[in-house]
């Protein structure tokens, strides 16, 4: 999620209803004479590709450029990354659901796209004539060619994690699932590229996230307790770590 919306456009669109379970949106983040700044995201466990329409774009907090009329695939992070927004930027996105990247694509395991923004060979690219004619359109048919059945079993364990907001011990999802630590490990190297704790632990942090900018009633310390952290200041850190800000500047 970006942390600052204040002047660029930016707009989602959701896909047609038999490609939902694999896609969370389409997107278009565009800026204006009033934008020349970076722009923070959040990590939330969820891959993306994005094809850039505007002028060159700095992102990954400065080490990677993504160049004008070429596609990227944005891999999970496991924290906060940055790009820079100018009023030439044009970028639209898919915004993938967790473990689809490797359904839709045949492509590097997640694990080797963490925190990393690679560009697609051309192959795999989108058509830019057709992303500028209708996006929705063009992205609706490119992913319904793509998409076959997904793994039930792994998206269980997500769907579990979810429901959790990230509270299980991963023993404990192993036992629920009838499976090993080590059988999930491999699972989510290859479809998530974070462990299942490092999933879980953003999972749960996005979920603090809403109590604390949503309930400013609530001291950080029962925030903690109803989001499965021992203390507060655990829950500090894990702020810290995911988004670089302290919970009071969320």
């Amino acid at each position: 999620m970006l942390d600052n919306l204040l002047h660029m456009t930016y707009l989602e669109k959701i896909p047609t209803p038999a490609l939902q379970p694999y896609i969370h949106s389409y997107w278009q983040l565009k800026g204006d004479t009033t934008d020349n700044q970076w722009e923070r995201i959040f990590p939330d466990g969820c891959p993306g590709i994005v094809i850039n329409l505007g002028d060159n774009c700095l992102t990954d907090n400065g080490s990677s450029k993504m160049e004008h009329g070429k596609t990227y695939v944005v891999g999970a992070m496991t924290s906060f990354k940055e790009s820079f927004v100018n009023q030439d930027t044009n970028l639209v996105g898919i915004c993938l659901k967790p473990g689809i990247f490797s359904y839709l694509y045949k492509y590097a395991s997640q694990k080797e796209l963490v925190n990393s923004t690679i560009e697609f060979d051309r192959c795999q690219s989108f058509d830019t004539a057709l992303v500028l004619k209708n996006n929705v359109q063009y992205f609706n048919k490119f992913y319904t060619e793509r998409a076959k059945q997904i793994d039930g079993n792994f998206q269980q364990v997500l769907y579990d994690i979810g429901l959790s907001k990230g509270q299980h011990t991963i023993s404990q999802l192993a036992s629920r699932h009838c499976t090993t630590v080590r059988q999930l490990e491999r699972m989510f190297a290859v479809n998530i590229g974070l462990s299942p704790k490092e999933y879980s632990n953003i999972i749960r942090f996005q979920n603090a996230m809403k109590h604390i900018v949503s309930s400013k009633e609530k001291s950080l310390s029962e925030i903690a307790f109803e989001c499965g952290y021992y203390d507060h200041a655990h829950l500090s850190n894990d702020v810290k770590r995911f988004s670089g800000l302290t919970p009071s500047l969320l």
